[in-house]
């Protein structure tokens, strides 16, 4: 029988006694062989793995490299990012409020200027304040036959522009009066005719409650203007019957006064309906 290749051999009939002390000895050394092969070739293979490993992370880290060495004016935009966004806050659509309604628009038409009317409202109080002039108020009135409170040169051009009525009321400081009216029309068309045809005539003079008659028979100082559907005159002078010149400047100042008031509470007329308008409910 044979154990192999290079091992101790005897035969049959073969009186020799086998060194089991050297095959044991020889059976350990080739054991020993191969535990050292075997854990020689885990160790080898572990640095395979490790070797790999490295490579690998090598290889994913490259790109991140070059580019985290790059100056920052290399680097990529904010819009380049993928899901950056230039405007990431939330957008809302601007609104512009309406602009508050125009005070004209009411006192120029008929259909809109709804307000209440009278000689009240447009003299109120019981006297007048300008600057440090104090002026008492005496009589007023209200006619809706426009021609028949003044003269005939004015009162044809308030018929033919279809004034619709006429206030008055009458001032009245130290020796000089004044009576100031306010004719009505349908449009503002009408009311500005009015003033640019008005070359001659003037309203005429209301005596009453504390104003002695003036502007009867002497010589008084008129003035004409518009705003809105509304015309507004003065009939100034004194009381004592003298005429007025150029030279009479407190007769001046007094219609001047007066025009100047009656234009104020037009105007005052438009914004209140105004403001009435823009803050009424939508």
């Amino acid at each position: 029988m044979s154990f192999g290749q290079g091992g101790p051999q005897w035969g049959p009939g073969d009186s020799r006694t086998p060194d089991w002390a050297a095959l044991a000895e020889a059976s350990e050394s080739r054991t020993r062989r191969r535990k050292w092969l075997m854990i020689g070739g885990g160790a080898l293979a572990t640095v395979v793995v490790a070797a790999a490993v490295a490579v690998a992370v090598v290889s994913a880290n490259s790109d991140n490299t070059s580019a985290s060495n790059k100056p920052a004016s290399e680097l990529p935009s904010t819009a380049d990012i993928p899901g950056a966004s230039e405007n990431p806050g939330p957008s809302f659509e601007e609104t512009t409020p309406p602009p508050p309604p125009d005070p004209k628009e009411f006192i120029s038409s008929a259909k809109k200027d709804k307000a209440p009317l009278s000689a009240d409202t447009l003299f109120p109080g019981k006297s007048l304040t300008s600057g440090d002039r104090v002026y008492k108020k005496g009589a007023t009135s209200a006619t809706k036959k426009c021609a028949s409170v003044a003269q005939p040169a004015l009162g044809a051009i308030l018929t033919k522009n279809d004034c619709t009525q006429l206030f008055r009321a009458s001032y009245v400081k130290d020796n000089i009066a004044v009576t100031v009216g306010v004719a009505v029309f349908d449009t503002a068309a009408q009311a500005t005719k009015v003033n640019e045809q008005a070359k001659e005539g003037l309203v005429v003079a209301l005596p009453g409650k504390g104003v002695p008659a003036f502007c009867q028979t002497a010589v008084c100082r008129g003035t004409y203007n518009a705003h809105g559907r509304y015309a507004y005159f003065t009939t100034s002078g004194f009381t004592s019957a003298k005429d007025v010149t150029t030279k009479e400047r407190k007769v001046y100042t007094v219609g001047d006064d007066l025009a100047r008031f009656a234009f104020g509470q037009i105007q005052r007329r438009g914004e209140a309906q105004a403001s009435a308008a823009a803050n009424a409910p939508q």
